[in-house]
């Protein structure tokens, strides 16, 4: 059924670590997930993304059901993911699925606890308030009927639990009206530790020197259990050192060579590691034999390690060996084709081999040798280190468009690598017509509300396993627009770029389609439906003004908005005067006026350095004057120094914005003493015309300047200042190109201004000078045939004037002219593409003088001269170019010709290709088309195309469902095809000629639903006919044919 609702927004997983987890750092995590979807046609604005990760909790657990498996198919990529926001995860008012808070740890329970309950803990969040039910062993308890079981807000309580009735794996299973999620799998063991035999044991007879395995045979217990041994009576334990060993694997008491001290009664003591509780064996007798001393023999390694050892990365790994002999044997350990690891440490006289923290690395074959007077013996074993699987990526909830792929992928490391598997309300996802699985990936084709529901994902190896999980909205509605996007007005001016919105709330994604008054618009170069439906218009003119209609049409409804656009002339704007040079305490008007469309009302907002000017704060300086209404000026009074700057002019319509600049100097009068009537100015600058003025002031302001006094030339002196940024130039081969920034006049003190270019090659002593005269001079060619591309150059630029001769600038080194391509391009080949299209390619001659920057390609056609050729360029070492806007069913000619910043190379020798003639541009006609459930049979009159068009070569069918925009396409030879609709929905189907020109017309639009591959009899097949001609004969025909096919 359909599940409505208003807006959802996400909880997510809070990472809450169990004591185990806390433990043992790096054990797996897990999560939760959960598929919806929405009816109706309630708004999407609330959903500003569409992708969010989910925190995690720690996992350990085996997995039940090791089945379960994805079939591998092939997929094509998905589309439309969303990122929800993380603020929503806990937002109480908002709907959402289950979220694990806790789950269940594994437990092990003393049966001689006096507490007589269990308590296995699960807690989560939801809304509405989830529900909770407990599985074991996969089994669903039943926990009304059975008094011992009871529920406290998701944790199962067990009263007087029993072993033989509760040990297993526990799941707690959570719920609400979104979907179900499953629980690690916790463990439930009891701890217990039983009795020894009261059977008498045997007395041990043994020689002097023999060595002897004294048996624990320790009674039935779980779990692990110490062991230990007394000597004679308790509280005197048996001491280990290199002759007495016990293993804490089998329990047993080895001592390697027998002495008399041994004599007397041993007995095995277990303490159970969860309860504590100890029992003792029967005592076992140790005599000597009466025959003799034992003689020496060689070592006889009686306790090893396994074969294989197998460990969890970050445990402790503790091997045991040791070796019955006589005289008592010495142990070593090495690590086979290594060195033992550095942490490696040997307890128990080098019995015990303990390697902390273990890691990968630490993987290999050990060895343990023992070894005395009388040889040696040697054990060997693998260590093989494992890791529970570890996320590298998770899942992130996700919403769709119905109709849309879903693509989940977890991706998990782990030794053994894991294996995947999927849930769905808890319960195992298996492979379907939609459905693939494949390597942790999870894809569902065109989702539907088939598919809602709480998914997970499980990564696993033998050692455990942890859960990823997502949320999953499949998203329904009519299109629908914001307020915002309603009727409005656009204003614009001739040549600007146009946008009107276009961007309606729906799912699935609608068809957008625009008018202009009552006509469909059509794109073309300038016109162009943007991706998320706006329309762009380009160089906006007169004729694009009107009523605009865009319309959003998906399989639930449809919804449409209007906007008018108006193209006005494009302001423009007069700033005078353009700068301003004046002393404090002067005044001045600046002056803006604009010219603009008449019909718009026109603002003026002034600047100074970029910021609005405050008329309020301003002390009175400055004032604004609405001189008219196009115009505005700006006063500023008695100018202080601060004023100097930028001044701008800003002039806004509804349809455009322009400013302009004018930048005013402030000039600062030396202040001398007020009973003084002359002074001298100094440091000013030589063979610059100055004009003076005189300003009173004291404490209560500045007056009024005087007049200007006449104008006064300083006196010429040699040139000071030299050219700045000197640097090379491209020019031709052999040249030699210098360049630099002149320099101003004010700088240049005298008459008679010139440069000194000065120039050496790179590590030779001489300068050849060269005067260049004019002083408005910035570059210098220097010609020598002998001088080689690419030759180095000392270079420094002087000055002089009629007073001598100034300084030269700073040195730097300059390379001569590597001088324009001299080969022409080779193996250029031009290929036919298209009715429009021509592929152009060629090969450089890389060894060839004059590197190029790019190359320009020439064409023309057969008629024309090559002068008239049109010419295109590409930058780089590009190596092709496709020409496109051709006419079609033309032959042109093409040169290709290399090019840099010191001219062309040589055009390569022309090449020609003609274009496609034009694709067929009649549609297919009198398309007839028979439904068979899922099937749709089709069939066509074949196109015949007219003499100056492309031979037709085939057909297309394209189909899709409505509101979705790319198609599936079927090609045949044939005038006929099937067409398979795999999922419920209406289906636009269009066909067309395929020839060397492209796509011919497509027929006019076919709309058919699909049933889900319903089975529709023939009883109830319907032919369809859509005639593009007066002709009924062929109707007649088809009507009368049984088959679904032609």
């Amino acid at each position: 059924m359909w599940l409505s609702w208003k807006l959802l927004l996400f909880l997510s997983l809070t990472g809450c670590l169990s004591d185990y987890s806390e433990a043992v750092p790096g054990l797996p995590t897990s999560y939760a997930a959960i598929l919806r979807i929405k009816s109706g046609s309630s708004s999407l604005a609330s959903f500003n993304s569409k992708n969010r990760p989910r925190l995690s909790s720690p996992s350990l657990g085996s997995v039940s059901s090791p089945g379960w498996r994805g079939a591998t198919q092939h997929y094509h990529s998905p589309t439309n993911l969303y990122h929800f926001s993380e603020t929503f995860k806990h937002d109480e008012s908002v709907d959402y699925g289950p979220v694990f808070v806790q789950e269940p740890d594994d437990m092990i329970f003393p049966t001689d606890s006096e507490e007589k309950k269990v308590s296995l803990n699960c807690q989560a969040r939801g809304n509405p308030t989830p529900t909770y039910r407990w599985l074991r062993n996969g089994t669903e308890i039943d926990i009304e009927s059975d008094y011992r079981f009871s529920l406290i807000e998701g944790s199962l309580i067990i009263t007087n639990p029993s072993e033989t009735k509760d040990s297993g794996q526990y799941q707690c299973l959570t719920t609400n009206m979104f979907g179900s999620i499953l629980s690690r799998e916790a463990v439930l063991q009891f701890a217990y530790l039983g009795n020894f035999s009261g059977r008498t044991r045997s007395a041990v007879s043994v020689r002097e020197g023999q060595g002897v395995v004294l048996m624990c045979s320790p009674p039935l217990h779980s779990p692990e259990i110490i062991y230990s041994w007394v000597f004679n009576e308790f509280p005197s334990f048996v001491a280990e050192d290199s002759r007495r060993f016990i293993s804490q694997e089998t329990g047993n008491l080895y001592i390697s060579k027998v002495q008399t001290s041994d004599v007397g009664s041993y007995i095995c003591l277990v303490k159970n590691t969860v309860t504590n509780a100890r029992v003792l064996s029967p005592p076992t007798p140790l005599t000597l034999r009466n025959d003799g001393a034992m003689g020496e023999y060689e070592p006889k390694i009686e306790v090893h390690f396994p074969y294989i050892v197998t460990a969890a990365r970050g445990t402790t790994v503790k091997m045991e060996c040791f070796a019955l002999g006589n005289p008592v044997p010495t142990i070593s350990w090495r690590k086979v084709n290594g060195h033992n690891p550095s942490k490696a440490r040997l307890r128990k006289s080098q019995a015990v081999l303990e390697i902390p923290n273990v890691q990968l690395e630490d993987s290999g074959m050990y060895e343990c040798k023992a070894e005395n007077s009388r040889g040696r013996n040697v054990f060997r074993g693998q260590l093989q280190v494992y890791t529970y699987p570890h996320w590298v990526e998770k899942l992130n909830d996700t919403q769709l468009d119905s109709g849309e792929q879903l693509r989940w992928e977890c991706k998990a490391t782990g030794k053994p690598r894991p294996t995947y598997r999927w849930l769905r309300n808890g319960a195992p996802l298996w492979p379907q017509s939609r459905i693939e699985m494949i390597n942790g990936v999870l894809m569902i084709h065109s989702v539907n509300v088939s598919d809602a529901g709480m998914y997970q994902c499980l990564a696993e190896n033998k050692y455990g396993t942890i859960y990823a999980s997502a949320e999953l909205k499949v998203l329904a509605s009519a299109p629908t627009f914001p307020l915002n996007q309603m009727k409005k007005t656009i204003i614009v001016t001739k040549g600007q770029e146009v946008v009107i919105e276009c961007k309606p709330e729906a799912s699935p994604k609608p068809t957008i389609t625009w008018k202009k008054g009552d006509k469909v618009l059509r794109e073309n170069k300038r016109i162009t439906i943007l991706p998320h439906g706006s329309l762009r218009i380009l160089n906006a003119s007169k004729s694009d003004e009107g009523r605009y209609l865009c319309q959003g049409v998906n399989v639930f409804g449809s919804a449409e908005i209007i906007a008018s656009l108006s193209v006005k002339d494009p302001t423009r704007i007069e700033l005078t005067p353009k700068k301003i040079e004046l002393t404090v305490g002067e005044s001045i008007v600046l002056s803006c006026k604009a010219i603009h469309d008449s019909t718009m009302d026109v603002t003026f907002h002034w600047t100074l350095n970029g910021q609005p000017i405050d008329f309020e704060k301003e002390g009175g300086h400055f004032e604004s004057i609405k001189a008219q209404a196009s115009s505005a000026d700006l006063m500023i009074r008695n100018i202080l120094l601060m004023h100097a700057g930028r001044y701008g002019c800003r002039v806004q319509t509804a349809a455009d914005t322009v400013s302009d600049e004018t930048e005013l100097l402030v000039r600062v009068p030396d202040l001398i003493s007020g009973d003084m009537e002359s002074a001298m100015a100094v440091e000013l600058n030589p063979w610059v015309e100055y004009e003076f003025r005189v300003v009173a002031t004291n404490k209560i302001g500045t007056g009024d300047p005087s007049a200007p006094s006449r104008v006064i030339r300083t006196n010429e002196a040699v040139p000071k200042t030299p050219p700045a940024n000197v640097s090379g130039r491209s020019g031709r081969r052999h040249e030699l190109v210098i360049a630099w920034e002149p320099v101003s006049e004010e700088f240049q003190s005298g008459e008679g201004f010139g440069y000194i270019v000065a120039f050496r090659p790179n590590g030779t002593r001489g300068w050849k000078e060269k005067m260049v005269t004019s002083s408005d001079a910035s570059k210098f060619i220097y010609r020598d045939e002998s001088v080689p591309p690419l030759t180095p150059f000392e270079v420094k630029v002087g000055v002089y004037n009629n007073k001598g001769d100034g300084p030269f600038s700073p040195i730097v080194v300059i390379c001569s002219a590597e001088g324009e391509p001299t080969a022409a391009p080779i193996d250029v080949k031009a290929t036919s593409l298209s009715v429009s299209e021509i592929l152009v390619a060629w090969k450089h001659i890389k060894e060839s003088l004059g590197r190029p920057q790019g190359f320009e390609v020439g064409y023309w056609k057969d008629m024309q001269q090559e002068e008239a050729a049109e010419k295109v360029k590409t930058e780089g070492n590009e190596s092709s170019i496709l020409l496109t806007g051709l006419e079609g069913n033309t032959l042109y000619h093409l040169t290709v010709r290399a090019y840099n910043a010191a001219g062309y190379g040589p055009p390569s020798t022309a090449v020609h290709a003609a274009t496609k003639k034009s694709p067929p541009s009649q549609a297919p006609g009198n398309i007839m088309w028979i439904q068979d459930g899922s099937h749709v049979s089709l069939g066509w009159e074949p196109v015949r195309p007219l003499a100056n068009e492309s031979d037709v070569m085939g057909y297309k069918v394209l189909f899709r469902q409505e509101g979705q925009s790319n198609s599936q396409v079927i090609e045949t030879q044939k005038t006929s095809a099937v067409v398979l609709l795999p999922d419920v929905g209406v289906y636009i189907i269009e066909v067309c000629a395929v020839s060397e020109g492209g796509d011919g017309t497509a027929s006019p639009q076919i709309r058919v639903p699909s049933f889900s591959g319903g089975k529709v009899t023939s009883a109830q097949s319907t032919l369809h006919v859509l005639s593009t001609s007066s002709s009924s004969i062929t109707l007649l025909l088809a009507l009368m044919v049984p088959s679904t096919s032609w």
